[in-house]
């Protein structure tokens, strides 16, 4: 997703700089004592009366050429950036400019502020990225950008303002914004993304329904060494909330980081994650600091401890606990599970109704089933009756939570030691325990 200009800054900027300063020979007259001859403001009064763009920067060239160390010098420069901006001549446009910015505190903050304005949008209209110098171009840009916030930001009120310093400071924001929002795009385009990450905290700091910027925070949060996985789920899910472009795309794309970062035992538990941090975050521009997801690393631990005693206990008491044990187990086989029969149904697969807990005199007591388990491939596995104790190996694939609690397997077989014969005969079945994992 290429970054957006934003039209808004642009427009604001016009209106913090038309309360500045006008940059032109009468201004420059108005000093008591100037220091510069009557020639030189001749030339730059012409230049600047020139309405041929083409012809003004001939003027601009002689004025260049006979006075280049007059100090009206930073409106010819000024000059330069607008005429070759108007010829759609960026290249120039961008040296003028960067000539103009390199004089520093010589020339006015209002004239700066403009010519840093005007370089960026230059570069933006004119930048080839295949171009063989294109990251020095990059960094040139990033700086210019980072030059124009610096200098808006310090920008004072003007004296015949009505504005309150608070209106003042307001007022700049979305130029401010303008300015860092430019820097971030080169940075990820230098692929410096925790210089990135500093300026769209900036830009989002000004303006905190960036869509875009939030956006390309979420993928430079990802890209840092190491990765900055929370914070980056979170501003993508913050650009999905903010009606970001491409949001289908994106909010897959946050689907898709997020199944990576955890890897869950099963995928379709993400989607109900990712709509929980959707809701969440939609009030919140910043993640509250309780608000985690467990990593991949996390769940293994979980998965490598656990036995069915320990997920039923787990998954029967809720909360937390309960969220990360069925991340951690869902979709995982267990061997040898033992439990004892409540009821069959036969068919394809044979689903047996059973109970199972860590306390024998639970299992022996038990009159309601606690697991559902299909058995696939397995029609012997009908023969089996009530009270009847069973082993069969699984797949975790679903849990209903208390107080109807129930427990769901699926691609399950049976220990065909513990199935009936036909004749209604079978092998003891060994003392019920916990299946380890």
């Amino acid at each position: 997703m290429r970054k957006r200009i934003s039209v808004m800054g642009l427009m604001v900027l016009g209106v913090v700089l038309a309360g500045g300063r006008p940059a032109t020979a009468q201004a420059a007259a108005q000093d008591q004592k100037p220091a510069y001859t009557l020639p030189e403001y001749n030339a730059l009064q012409a230049a600047q009366a020139e309405k041929d763009p083409a012809q003004r920067v001939k003027l601009l060239d002689d004025f260049n050429s006979r006075f280049p160390n007059s100090t009206l010098m930073p409106y010819i420069n000024q000059l330069y950036v607008t005429t070759y901006f108007q010829l759609k001549n960026y290249p120039k446009t961008i040296e003028a400019a960067d000539k103009l910015l390199a004089m520093g505190d010589k020339v006015e903050a209002t004239t700066r502020l403009s010519a840093a304005q005007t370089r960026v949008q230059a570069f933006n209209a004119g930048f080839d990225p295949k171009a063989a110098d294109a990251n020095d171009q990059l960094a040139k840009q990033r700086d210019a950008a980072l030059m124009g916030a610096k200098i808006l930001t310090g920008l004072p009120k003007p004296a015949n303002s009505t504005d309150t310093d608070a209106a003042w400071a307001e007022k700049k924001k979305p130029g401010e914004a303008f300015f860092y929002s430019n820097a971030a795009n080169a940075d990820l385009q230098l692929k410096d993304n925790g210089a990135a990450v500093e300026a769209l905290k900036s830009v989002l700091s000004l303006t905190p329904n960036d869509a875009v910027s939030e956006y390309h925070l979420g993928v430079a949060d990802f890209a840092l060494n190491p990765p900055q996985a929370m914070d980056g789920l979170w501003a993508l899910a913050r650009a999905v909330d903010l009606k970001v472009p491409d949001t289908a795309k994106v909010k897959d794309y946050l689907r898709q980081r997020l199944l990576a970062y955890e890897q869950p035992g099963c995928d379709s538990q993400v989607d109900a994650q990712v709509d929980e941090m959707l809701q969440l975050a939609m009030n919140s521009p910043d993640r509250p600091a309780t608000y985690m997801i467990p990593a991949a690393a996390d769940l293994q631990k979980i998965a490598q401890s656990s036995n069915i005693a320990t997920v039923l206990t787990d998954l029967n008491g809720g909360g937390d606990k309960a969220k990360m044990t069925w991340l951690a187990i869902c979709g995982a086989q267990f061997p040898e599970v033992g439990a004892k029969v409540i009821d069959v149904t036969a068919g394809d697969p044979v689903v047996l109704h059973v109970f199972t807990s860590s306390n024998q005199d639970e299992i022996q007591a038990a009159t309601m089933p606690n697991m559902e388990v299909k058995v696939v491939g397995q029609p012997d596995a009908s023969r089996l009756m009530k009270d009847d104790p069973v082993r069969f190996s699984g797949t975790l694939v679903g849990y209903d939570p208390a107080p109807a609690f129930m427990l769901h397997w699926d691609k399950a077989m049976v220990n065909a030691e513990d199935i009936p014969t036909e004749k209604g005969g079978k092998k003891p079945a060994p003392a019920h325990k916990p299946a380890a994992k």
